[in-house]
């Protein structure tokens, strides 16, 4: 079969919003030796991909980007000098291609899928091949490219809430629970909401055998956490001083790990809650502004690992899919659009409806 020469590609010309999203068709780039041409079956979205479209991307994109970080795909030609990869295997890419393994750098950063350089929402993707990790043989194609993406939220002023997401949802959440303290069973793990990274370090704490306590607006994405293993569920809107709802549940030692997407809204409660010498894993601002003047005090004072998370290696990736598979882990998807209708996915994306993850099925076989 003759390989194609052109993509139908979303391309974004201007970046005031999301109804700048154009579909339109690119000749494909030559294959390089160290190259691999992947046919895309599936896009998730994230917030980031909303924050590319309205310009207030702060670490750099590139004019006209094609965007979208996190596929999963086919690969349908391989270059010359290419090992370990053949015709027909199912791969995701890591979200920064370079970034192999170790700590990122600023030219990793540039590597970033969607932003400083051309994403993914794109019927056929070159890529270079030390990017790719094999997809686990019980996911199909849409749960898969839910595994490439972190979120993180920032807060630009005048009630503009925009979401960074620099990684996978997935190794985001693998690597806040699984890094420099590593999870272990027994532990007692705070979810912060339901969001793509919450939802992934629920289930992977579950499966680690740890105890989640699972905090929400919502009682009924509360009981999706429930379904999920989540044992202890707040309503932080029933429940202001949830901090203190935690400490009775810990029986006053507090949690091991948080996994802290609120921000300076909410880091004084987390540390207020964790316990000493516990690890609070930065990931988000969602929560907006709150006063932290007071945060240095009390970091110290319960001698608190506070960490920061960005950008994970393909070698975390790999690692992370060897605890989907041992546990037979499935991804939450909230809906699937078609490739036609990735407006309308974007629209739901920043609608804040879902729990989950929202797709855009690319391929029709």
């Amino acid at each position: 079969m003759a390989l194609p020469t052109t993509t139908r590609e979303y391309r974004l010309p201007k970046t005031d919003g999301i109804h700048n999203l154009t579909l339109t068709e690119a000749a494909l780039p030559p294959l390089k030796s160290s190259e691999v041409l992947v046919k895309v079956h599936a896009v998730s979205l994230q917030y980031r991909d909303i924050v590319v479209a309205k310009g207030l991307y702060p670490l750099g994109m590139k004019d006209n980007v094609v965007p979208g970080s996190d596929l999963a795909g086919e690969i349908i030609a391989v270059g010359t000098e290419v090992h370990g990869w053949s015709v027909g295997d199912r791969v995701c890419s890591n979200f920064c291609t370079d970034h192999i393994y170790g700590n990122t750098t600023e030219e990793i950063k540039l590597t970033a899928l969607g932003a400083p350089i051309d994403g993914v929402l794109t019927e056929y993707k070159v890529l270079p091949a030390h990017a790719l990790v094999k997809i686990p043989s019980h996911l199909n194609y849409e749960e898969a490219s839910t595994l490439p993406f972190v979120s993180c939220i920032f807060d630009f002023g005048n009630n503009r809430k925009a979401s960074l997401s620099h990684r996978c949802a997935a190794v985001t959440a693998y690597n806040a629970l699984m890094g420099p303290i590593p999870l272990k069973a027994g532990d007692t793990v705070l979810v912060q909401g339901t969001g793509g990274v919450s939802i992934f370090g629920l289930q992977f704490a579950v499966a680690s055998g740890a105890t989640v306590i699972a905090t929400s607006s919502s009682d009924r994405k509360l009981e999706v956490a429930a379904g999920l293993g989540a044992k202890h569920l707040i309503n932080y809107n029933k429940t202001p001083d949830w901090e203190q709802e935690v400490m009775k549940i810990t029986d006053g030692r507090g949690v091991d790990h948080v996994i802290e997407v609120g921000g300076p809204g909410t880091m004084l409660k987390s540390v207020q809650c964790t316990r000493f010498a516990g690890c609070i894993n930065d990931i988000g601002f969602v929560a907006g502004a709150g006063d932290v003047n007071s945060l240095p005090g009390l970091i110290l004072g319960r001698a608190v690992i506070f960490r920061g998370i960005l950008i994970g290696s393909r070698t975390q990736f790999e690692d992370m899919n060897r605890l989907i598979v041992e546990n037979g882990l499935k991804p939450v998807i909230d809906k699937v659009f078609a490739f036609e209708d990735t407006l309308a996915a974007y629209q739901y994306l920043e609608s804040q409806q879902h729990v989950g993850k929202v797709v855009v099925r690319v391929s029709k076989d």
